[in-house]
């Protein structure tokens, strides 16, 4: 029984692509080995957290957890709500109470300007980097988060009437929830989580890179001065081969290529070893209305027996 979406253990962020209207979904492909043993959950490219907080939620029995990101200031963000929630909620209750006090949305566009120029001098503590962050990511454009060339976040101001910038409720509870469990936080290429695989237990890998386009105006979302390219869609599929072991049950999630173009069969050639599903969600951002709605998604694994 999934537990409810209203509990306070949560994601503490907008994120673009984020799985919680997923997850139903998501609970359905998992493997019946997670209901019967105790095993190590490993995702190497967390973002948002819905799935993380969902198996915090979820399953008890999960020895080690391990998350992994390539946004450094992310990363940030997930410590800092790990080790200094308190000092974290303090100062943005200030942001907060300084930001709805602006009397037009004029002023509150150069404190969000100010607050983004500050955030991009990357010299800041981390606990006021993360602040800034959280910040940002409520006042601006859709909950965005994109950087250019330099690194520099560059998403636009949102015009939210009254966005709820400090939410002390989640950041509290997923503190907790992330203090509770054995989990270690990582910050780098998603290759990198093959070190904490344990041979002598179950290990499951949860994938949720960057989405391949389906169209050429679909990748608004530059998660860090690297773009994840097609030759980084083949590695990791090359990885999810070389983790294909007893030990090691993978799930992947990705965009449905047949959507650009009926001939387009990128995944189904890199991935024809494993298993590919097909599941609808709903996506909001794109400048083509017509890839907007009611999408259909893969959702790869290796071979296991569904939960299902």
């Amino acid at each position: 029984m999934i537990r409810s979406s209203e509990c306070d253990v949560r994601p503490f962020i907008k994120w673009a692509g984020g799985k919680s209207q997923l997850l139903n979904q998501l609970y359905a492909f998992l493997p019946e080995r997670l209901f019967t043993e105790d095993f190590n959950y490993i995702e190497p490219f967390v973002g948002g957290g819905a799935m993380l907080f969902f198996m915090l939620n979820n399953f008890h029995n999960i020895k080690k957890i391990v998350i992994n990101d390539i946004n450094t200031e992310l990363v940030k963000l997930y410590k800092t709500i790990k080790d200094a929630p308190t000092r974290l909620i303090e100062i943005l209750k200030d942001m907060e109470a300084v930001y709805l006090s602006l009397p037009t949305e004029m002023a509150r566009k150069e404190k969000f300007l100010e607050i983004r120029e500050k955030f991009n001098q990357h010299n800041l503590d981390d606990i006021f980097n993360s602040a800034c962050f959280v910040f940002l990511n409520k006042t601006c454009f859709n909950g965005l988060y994109r950087v250019n060339s330099k690194g520099d976040f560059n998403v636009p101001f949102g015009k939210y009437k009254n966005p709820k910038i400090c939410n002390s409720t989640t950041i509290i509870a997923d503190s907790e929830a992330l203090n509770a469990a054995d989990v270690i936080i990582t910050n780098g290429d998603f290759s990198d989580t093959a070190r904490y695989i344990d041979k002598t237990m179950l290990n499951f890998f949860y994938f949720d890179p960057p989405y391949r386009p389906i169209s050429a105006t679909s990748s608004f979302t530059a998660y860090s001065k690297s773009n994840f390219n097609d030759g980084d869609q083949k590695r990791l599929a090359e990885f999810s081969k070389y983790i294909d072991k007893e030990h090691c049950l993978w799930m992947l999630s990705n965009s449905d290529s047949s959507l650009a173009s009926g001939n387009d069969s990128f995944f189904e050639k890199i991935y024809f070893m494993f298993h590919i599903e097909r599941v609808t969600a709903t996506r909001s951002i794109n400048s083509d209305a017509s890839k907007r709605g009611r999408l259909t998604e893969l959702l790869i694994h290796n071979d296991y027996k569904l939960k299902i």
